[in-house]
């Protein structure tokens, strides 16, 4: 039986003869020529002043945090809902994270939630493109600017997803995007930092380069800084990936067509949804399973691997993790989230690797279905 993997890139020739060029000749006077083209473009595609490329999404919401002057004593929002890498750097500055509930068709972060979370400690929130969907952006700005707090959007997962007309990362005082071998375009590991702000963009290229002073002295240190720098070889991956990016997230969006043929139809399945004035650009498609199955999402993902076949599961709530029982804003969490706490046990990713064919998409959804008890 053909394993099937959860995802994956479609990697073409550009993409290897510009890493084989850069490899060859981003040296020298020419060591940031592929930084330099990969920035532009990015900045050009997302509709933004600047971009700067970095090693991860995680330090490009380490970076937004410092550059907003965010640490001890203050709290960031995010969703219950995401990987622990959008909640981690509050905890690198020394801020708090509360954690908030999620949308119900979305399942991103609930403008009502987020609300309903501030306070006077409040100073960011980082609102999640979760897998491609997009969250409610005009209310979540408007309370935001009410409160006078600021907006990091986490599109880790959504390159390509709109809302409203606007690329997904150009609606907070930062985006910020994953370029993991796992995403719909890759730098292998990677990620990118936006924003329309020259203040934070400057405070940015100073604390990425170990605090180094702008000027004509060399190795001169203002501060202590971070070494989140990205290289020539990911930058030129990056920038051929880019230049492919509308097939990438085309691809994508046939991968989820053809999910929802075979799906959409079965009672007791929610697959992602695209609001009306949205774009889903849909890295991961995405099965919420009613609990009459009778079947959690561990089982569920065990029993198909045991066919050849990976899924991944929807999110834990974070504030349910180990990794935050001394948190107190985690311990009062799921009494609040309530959506939250009643999707994740009952949510899977299925494959949606850019190698993905509509027979594969076939074999899974039939496999699934014997799993569920319909053959």
């Amino acid at each position: 039986m053909e394993h099937i993997p959860v995802a994956g890139p479609w990697i073409t020739q550009k993409e290897i003869d510009y890493v084989a060029d850069a490899a060859a000749h981003a040296w020298y006077e020419n060591a940031n020529m592929y930084h330099e083209r990969f920035e532009k473009a990015f900045s050009k595609y997302i509709g933004t002043k600047y971009a700067m490329a970095l090693p991860s999404c995680t330090s490009a919401i380490h970076l937004s945090l410092l550059s907003l002057g965010i640490g001890k004593g203050d709290v960031v929002i995010v969703p219950d809902l995401t990987w622990i890498a959008t909640a981690a750097p509050i905890s690198y500055v020394g801020a708090d994270p509360v954690f908030a509930d999620c949308d119900e068709k979305t399942w991103c972060i609930s403008p009502d939630a987020f609300q309903d979370c501030i306070t006077s400690r409040t100073k960011a929130v980082i609102p999640v493109d979760l897998y491609g969907n997009m969250p409610e952006m005009d209310a979540i700005r408007d309370i935001a600017h009410d409160h006078g707090i600021a907006i990091i959007e986490d599109a880790a997962e959504a390159i390509g997803s709109e809302y409203h007309g606007k690329r997904s990362g150009s609606f907070g005082d930062t985006g910020v995007f994953s370029f993991h071998g796992s995403k719909t375009m890759t730098t292998g590991e990677g990620g990118m930092l936006v924003t329309d702000r020259k203040d934070l963009y400057e405070r940015c290229l100073a604390l990425r380069d170990h605090g180094r002073a702008p000027g004509e002295k060399m190795f001169w240190n203002a501060e202590v800084g971070y070494k989140y720098k990205m290289s020539s070889m990911q930058a030129a991956l990056g920038l051929a990936q880019l230049e492919r990016i509308e097939e990438l997230v085309n691809k994508k969006r046939q991968i989820f067509s053809w999910y929802r043929e075979n799906l959409q139809s079965i009672e007791g399945i929610t697959l992602n949804c695209e609001p009306s004035g949205t774009t889903n650009s849909y890295w991961m498609a995405t099965a919420i399973f009613d609990p009459k199955f009778g079947r959690l999402k561990e089982d569920i993902i065990r029993t198909m691997k045991g066919n050849g076949i990976d899924l991944r599961p929807f999110f834990y709530p974070l504030s349910s993790q180990p990794a935050y029982a001394t948190n107190p804003y985690a311990r009062e969490a799921p009494q609040r989230n309530i959506t939250s706490y009643r999707i994740s046990p009952y949510g899977v990713n299925l494959p949606c690797g850019l190698n993905m064919t509509e027979k594969l998409v076939w074999s899974v959804c039939n496999k699934l279905m014997q799993v569920l008890g319909f053959e």
